[in-house]
């Protein structure tokens, strides 16, 4: 269910820790069914972007944990013979990218104080591979009525979107996020670069 009405301050680095904090307790409850089934709608809410269906390539990532799953998306974009890239975590937490070639292409890779992070085991393209990609999925923990992504903090992402900006890229930027995570109002800069949409279980919401 999502929460329309609901609010969030405004302000410094210590409110984004305690949502994010709050929104994956949320999270660690669900059940294992719970994310499976999310997953198979997410896939289906996702094709049916007109963004996604033109789309040659996607920058995607493969989802860990309870993270709203990315596995039944990877696979119908790949069977469709979509280019899927997938970011490996680079040592200054930038992203290379690599392709995605099924599920035999991607291996676990244990990170110091962070989840196993799964990634492509193919040659790496570059930071810069992102720029050809018609459609970025951005992993998150929220997005309110403006567009403004709440990531996790880790600063990779923002790298992403800085590099798209700064090429006047195209892509499409959406977030793959659970019924609740979609909320009126987040902490936010005037640079933070939104979303033009958001997929969820229940459908597409596009700002």
């Amino acid at each position: 269910m999502r929460h329309p009405g609901k609010k969030f301050p405004e302000g410094c680095d210590a409110d984004k820790r305690a949502l994010r904090q709050g929104f994956l307790s949320v999270r660690d409850r669900l059940t294992e069914d719970d994310v499976r089934g999310a997953s198979r709608l997410l896939a289906r809410r996702a094709l049916e972007l007109p963004e996604m269906a033109r789309a040659r390539t996607v920058a995607a990532y493969v989802s860990v944990g309870h993270e709203p799953g990315t596995g039944d998306l990877l696979e119908a974009l790949h069977a469709r013979g979509v280019r899927v890239l997938l970011p490996v975590l680079l040592p200054d937490n930038d992203l290379d990218w690599g392709v995605y070639e099924g599920p035999e292409s991607v291996v676990g890779v244990p990170r110091p104080g962070r989840l196993t992070l799964h990634e492509p085991l193919g040659g790496p393209l570059g930071p810069d591979a992102v720029l050809g990609a018609d459609v970025v999925l951005l992993p998150g923990l929220a997005v309110d009525a403006r567009g403004t992504r709440l990531g996790r903090g880790g600063g990779s992402y923002d790298r992403v979107l800085a590099r798209l900006a700064a090429a006047d890229a195209a892509a499409a930027l959406v977030v793959l996020l659970y019924d609740a995570e979609v909320v009126e109002r987040l902490p936010g800069l005037p640079h933070d670069r939104p979303v033009q949409a958001v997929v969820t279980p229940s459908g597409t919401r596009r700002f």
